[in-house]
């Protein structure tokens, strides 16, 4: 199993890059950001928590960093046109030397929508709207010349070069829906959703009977999740914490955070991606990824 840092892009990037550089030296497998405009309702600091731009970022971290990879969970294509998206991926794969794993989602957050005027459109809109960009996508990205003619987006004889250093490059649909699973099970290389085991066992079932529909071989797609992490010896308090989470999450002891990451692998989970999001900060949120690496995730890898 792989494991991966998710800092928060509601912090300033010094902590960003901070917890990058240190998930890089100490042995970490890759790196994500958040694709927001700003906070929604129901996160710990509102709607009008300071939040940095994802491409942005993506970018800078390329850079600055030579051996994580580096991925988006996940870019709203409500409001990334995927033409512009597969110019700018391609890029920064280049940057960092075939790192990027490109991340996309139909996108969600109705306060960001609202504020700059973006089109969120129906749920049926989004998912037509999302399974159309993935076919923009993939054929700028892996492909000479691109035609679409859908209802949303429309490319002629487009083309798209320099081409990723990675051919592929790889496409990760976060999603847990039946319909977007459907569309996850054409076109992405890895799948994520946020979930415990059992969530995630449930939602993997369905991918894969997705993919049985159509022909594909379930195990070409690569499964990742996520959950909030709270290391506490006092496991009435871990239950309480994980009771009251917004989010799915873990919590206790370095052992029962292992317990946790075992039913993940049984479950099939090729990634785990740690937020960063309740480990504290500064010496505190690195000595807590460093229990996370020694003691929870040293006997999957």
């Amino acid at each position: 199993m792989r494991f991966s840092i998710w800092p928060s892009t509601q912090q300033p990037w010094s902590d960003i890059l901070e917890v990058t550089r240190y998930a890089e030296s100490t042995g970490w497998d890759g790196a994500y950001v958040a694709d927001h405009f700003m906070g929604s309702g129901d996160a710990a600091g509102g709607p009008n928590t300071p939040t940095h731009e994802g491409t942005a970022l993506l970018a800078a971290l390329a850079a600055a960093t030579e051996r994580l990879r580096l991925g988006s969970l996940v870019f709203g294509i409500s409001y990334r046109h995927p033409a512009v998206l597969a110019k700018w991926a391609a890029s920064v794969d280049h940057v960092s030397d075939g790192r990027l794993l490109l991340g996309i989602g139909a996108g969600w957050q109705e306060n960001e929508h609202a504020q700059y005027g973006l089109d969120l459109s129906t749920l049926r809109g989004r998912l037509e709207r999302f399974e159309e960009a993935c076919e923009v996508l993939v054929g700028l990205l892996r492909h000479d010349v691109t035609n679409v003619r859908g209802t949303h987006y429309a490319v002629t004889d487009a083309i798209a070069a320099p081409k990723p250093v990675q051919q592929p490059l790889p496409l990760l649909i976060g999603c847990k829906g039946d319909r977007m699973l459907g569309i996850a099970a054409r076109y992405a290389d890895v799948w994520n959703a946020w979930g415990r085991a059992d969530t995630i066992a449930d939602r993997m079932a369905v991918l894969d009977g997705r993919c049985a529909a159509i022909g594909r071989d379930p195990a070409s797609i690569e499964r990742s999740c996520q959950a909030l992490w709270f290391i506490t010896d006092d496991v009435a308090r871990a239950d309480e914490l994980i009771a009251r989470s917004p989010m799915a999450a873990i919590a206790g002891p370095p052992e029962r955070l292992a317990d946790a990451v075992a039913a993940w692998r049984e479950a099939g989970v090729d990634e785990v991606i740690v937020p960063d999001f309740t480990l504290g900060q500064g010496r505190e949120r690195l000595d807590r990824m460093d229990v996370i690496l020694n003691e929870v995730a040293a006997p999957f890898r």
